[in-house]
């Protein structure tokens, strides 16, 4: 196949022109126009709601150090755009926001403060769960929005850094704690499987690029969320329980682990947690759902920034390994059933990516290979690129060689996700709307086309 471009985790949503797979209803626009213009109202005094100390009866008890001027990372700073705001006020997750002072002012030790953030962790995950499935009154935004799980732990972040209890705490760690219990990590398969069930375990990506587009999406992250704890129906009959993780796009956590902890229990053979088929999912190229044929060991996206705007300290000429990755190979090859999830062409084409770009052994300057490593080259990037969302594939399949190399793993990639309103106060669109759902269900049938 021709190769486009690699867009990774940096393509601008506006590649395509195609901002709809079918036409939509008049009723289905209205519906949305009223819903969009409803949080346009309210957006005014949304940004102080949601950086301010929590008020009423929720307020923080008396006593309880608090500061509002605690220093934000380059990713907090962003919910000083009040559009961001509204995806936490009027989604029907404002309440744990405004509970969340509270909660911490209760603890009165360290062990306690623990405790506490991995119990607000796991409220926020399953609280963004049950709005993306339709268990929870999800305001005046679509339901299956990933934005405001994302922004609503953005913002509890900054009420744990603005907590200033009378005892030693380590803030970085707390954050940690919250961030893995938020996002999924150890909300693992609920019971052993039936005879004959299977087990998928995904993973998703926060949204990105929001220095240039604050409203952006995450296609991937949506899907997963609408997936996890479902049970879908295979190819052959079977079925399998998916669980999910949502990723942060931050280098500093792929560094630290994150994505070992969460894909590591569900690559144990035998074990409680033990997945039948594994696959990292991001947001990719236009129009197009891509199975990479290959993840590449190299960071190489620089000058491309993540979440915290920070570089990877690799480039196309110059790739460098991520710090303390484990020994691998420079490519690994996907292992899943792609034939069979290749044949999902509606309303999306599937397509194989087989192309990476190498240095060959014995050179200095990288390839473009339209059909795969050549033997004994230095990686720089596999069909996912060189930034995050081909390091998730590349580590999740590291360690499935490590312990489970018959199981299938690999990388998915979905459409960029199109449709929001030429009008900047304006946060939704019918056809915004219609793109998500349209590539969530495209997700899930791709997936149920295996056979295990």
């Amino acid at each position: 196949m021709t190769n486009a471009r690699r867009s990774d985790l940096t393509r601008p949503d506006t590649t395509r022109s195609d901002t709809t797979r079918s036409d939509l209803t008049r009723s289905t626009a209205d519906r949305t126009a009223r819903r969009s213009a409803a949080v346009v109202t309210a957006l005014a005094g949304a940004l102080a709601a949601l950086l301010a100390p929590a008020a009423g009866a929720q307020a923080a008890p008396a006593g309880c150090r608090t500061v509002t001027t605690a220093p934000l990372d380059a990713e907090q700073a962003r919910l000083q755009d009040a559009r961001t705001t509204a995806f936490t006020e009027r989604s029907g997750l404002a309440d744990l926001l405004h509970g969340f002072p509270a909660a911490l002012c209760s603890a009165r030790t360290a062990d306690r403060a623990q405790r506490v953030v991995d119990s607000w962790g796991r409220k926020l995950w399953q609280a963004g769960l049950d709005r993306a499935q339709g268990r929870r009154p999800g305001g005046e935004l679509p339901a299956l929005d990933d934005r405001p799980l994302y922004w609503a732990r953005l913002a509890m972040t900054v009420r744990l850094a603005q907590w200033q209890p009378r005892f030693d705490v380590d803030h970085a760690a707390l954050r940690a704690r919250f961030e893995d219990a938020s996002r999924g990590l150890g909300d693992g398969f609920a019971d052993e499987p039936g005879p004959g069930a299977r087990r998928i375990f995904v993973s998703g990506f926060d949204p990105y690029g929001l220095d240039t587009e604050a409203r952006r999406a995450n296609p991937s992250g949506a899907a997963v969320l609408q997936l996890h704890g479902q049970r879908i129906t295979l190819a052959d009959g079977s079925t399998a329980e998916v669980r999910a993780v949502v990723l942060p796009v931050r280098y500093r956590d792929f560094d630290q682990g994150i994505v070992e902890r969460a894909f590591g229990p569900h690559l144990e053979p035998g074990g409680p947690q033990s997945a039948d088929l594994i696959t990292s999912i991001s947001q990719g190229y236009p129009g197009t759902f891509t199975l990479e044929a290959w993840a590449g060991r190299a960071r190489s996206a620089d000058p491309a920034t993540d979440n915290l705007g920070a570089l990877s300290g690799g480039t196309w000429q110059h790739p460098v390994d991520a710090p303390g990755l484990g020994d691998g190979p420079q490519f690994i090859r996907t292992t899943l059933p792609t034939d069979a999830m290749t044949a999902v062409q509606q309303p999306y084409p599937v397509l194989l990516n087989t192309p990476v770009t190498e240095i060959p052994a014995g050179a200095t300057e990288p390839v473009d290979r339209p059909d795969g490593p050549t033997p004994g080259s230095r990686a720089v990037a596999g069909g996912g690129g060189g930034y995050l969302s081909n390091e998730v594939a590349y580590r999740s399949n590291r360690l499935r060689l490590d312990l489970a190399p018959g199981l299938p793993g690999g990388h998915l990639h979905t459409p960029v996700l199109t449709g929001l309103p030429d009008q900047q106060d304006r946060v939704t669109s019918a056809a915004f709307e219609q793109n998500e759902a349209a590539i969530a269900a495209q997700v899930r049938a791709i997936l149920s086309s295996a056979r295990l």
